[in-house]
């Protein structure tokens, strides 16, 4: 095994991939016109959207034990390492919490939001960081079984698991209030899908990502098979008791979840780094904050400019409406929409610019 930091093809693509996934479903013309499997569940249910950020998660896990274990295997000192992803993490998070801020000082009708997509990525790299340098495998086993028992036990104690009245709803309500994403109208509660309690079982995906890279980095592909295989049983059993849910992100969502993410990350691997497939979506991955910060950024411009709704009824609407439909014409937006961020990646690869958070 070698002990070198570097850096996999696959896993760059698999990212970037994946946040190009982000920008897909995140950027429709139309949101009254999208292709159900291009939306989220409204709660329980696991369509291909729901998948992309657990993937993304599991990823920062994966490239945690390729990029951190091998320094320390070489004897770097762990002080360092974990000042340095400490405050890596808290500039994603304050990068986000700085967005929410944005939309909300320039987007007519916008609330201020608190926690965030980006936010649950600086926590949970923080935490899979700390995880790695300071414990051993079976510390992390231990680890993701209890976040996923405990995590489950307390949304049965929490009672109902329906909406606005689940116990992570009730958290975000009580420690945001309501500077979170939804508020419901009649009872003045709030939920956020990247809220307090959700973060718990996040890291669980993020840890169960560590586990994966450290298999990678020791060739362990058949036990990444396996893994990924019993990981969706057990996802579609537990969800017999406890369902699939993004929102409140249960355990059974979890390891559905991380059963898909192996297989993909396995397949990537196979196809890239063994047969010397294109790595399609590398420049995404190299550059995964920019163009999902960035494209957060121009959600919240072209609307404040009132430049969004022309571009799209002039450019999209009108012409294609009549020849293709509604829902091809909001989704040939949000194709062009990653059509333009694949540009920018590109010329920010060719001039070796990468935003290092």
């Amino acid at each position: 095994m070698s002990t070198a930091p570097h850096r996999l093809a696959s896993v760059d693509a698999l990212r970037g991939c994946t946040v190009a996934a982000m920008l897909l479903v995140n950027d429709p013309g139309d949101w009254g016109h999208v292709y159900v499997p291009l939306d989220h569940s409204v709660w329980n249910g696991c369509t291909p959207t729901d998948l992309i950020f657990p993937v993304f998660l599991f990823v920062v896990g994966v490239s945690v034990a390729l990029a951190m274990l091998p320094r320390l295997e070489q004897g770097v000192v762990p002080r360092p390492l974990i000042h340095a992803a400490l405050w890596r993490a808290l500039r994603i998070l304050a990068l986000g919490v700085a967005i929410n801020l944005l939309a909300w000082l320039l987007m007519p009708g916008a609330h201020l939001r608190f926690p965030g997509v980006l936010q649950r990525i600086g926590v949970c790299f923080a935490g899979v960081a700390l995880f790695a340098i300071y414990t051993k495998p079976r510390t992390q086993w231990a680890a993701i079984v209890l976040l996923l028992i405990g995590y489950a036990a307390l949304l049965c104690w929490g009672g109902s698991l329906a909406p606005w009245t689940n116990i992570t709803s009730r958290a975000d309500s009580a420690v945001f209030g309501r500077f979170v994403y939804l508020i419901d109208p009649a009872t003045g509660r709030g939920h956020d899908p990247e809220g307090l309690l959700g973060t718990l079982p996040s890291l669980a995906t993020a840890l169960l990502g560590l586990r994966a890279g450290c298999w990678l980095r020791q060739g362990q592909r058949k036990t990444l098979l396996i893994a990924g295989l019993v990981a969706l049983v057990v996802g579609v059993l537990w969800s017999l008791w406890q369902p699939f849910n993004k929102n409140l992100w249960t355990p059974s969502f979890v390891l559905w979840c991380a059963g898909w993410s192996m297989l993909a990350l396995l397949a990537f691997h196979v196809l890239v780094d063994r047969y010397g497939w294109p790595a399609l979506g590398r420049r995404f991955g190299i550059n995964a904050i920019a163009a999902y910060a960035g494209s957060e950024l121009m959600q919240i411009v072209l609307p404040a400019l009132g430049w969004q709704e022309p571009l799209y009824q002039h450019v999209f609407a009108k012409p294609l409406t009549p020849l293709v439909g509604a829902y091809m014409a909001s989704l040939a937006y949000a194709l062009a929409f990653v059509m333009v961020w694949w540009l920018i990646v590109y010329a920010l690869d060719r001039r070796r610019w990468y935003l290092r958070l």
